[in-house]
């Protein structure tokens, strides 16, 4: 196995698009009606759009993911432009987790809740 690519399931298709290209810098590499394929570096998502008849804010429909970076909190000085623009409580800035990584949270246009993280430095006791 080589790689994962996770299905983001949206309300509106070009909605998520501006979300991941404008706010997180990703690139549409393929697009259709209903589907894009993004990427930025070695990740990639692959956005689905679904009718109304799935409600995306359902909480038993929250989904996450995890993405692995080097150089947290670089990333999060250059996406903090755009991570401004979004409303209170889609974004916690970066943190040390007990279990030895740094992270921070986005909340997507539809609930998805993105981790970023790297491994830290633990002080020895």
């Amino acid at each position: 196995m080589t790689r994962i690519t996770p299905f983001v399931l949206t309300a509106d298709l070009e909605r998520s698009l501006r979300f991941f290209q404008g706010v997180l810098g990703f690139e549409t590499g393929f697009r259709a009606e209903n589907y894009a394929f993004i990427r930025r570096d070695d990740v990639a998502v692959r956005v689905i759009e679904v009718g109304p008849e799935i409600d995306l804010g359902d909480e038993r429909r929250q989904n996450s993911c995890y993405i692995d970076v080097e150089g947290i909190d670089a990333l999060y000085a250059e996406l903090k432009s755009g991570l401004d623009t979004l409303p209170p409580g889609r974004v916690r800035p970066p943190f040390d987790q007990d279990y030895g990584q740094r992270e921070f949270h986005v909340i997507d246009e539809d609930a998805l809740l993105i981790f970023f993280g790297e491994p830290i430095s633990l002080p020895r006791g």
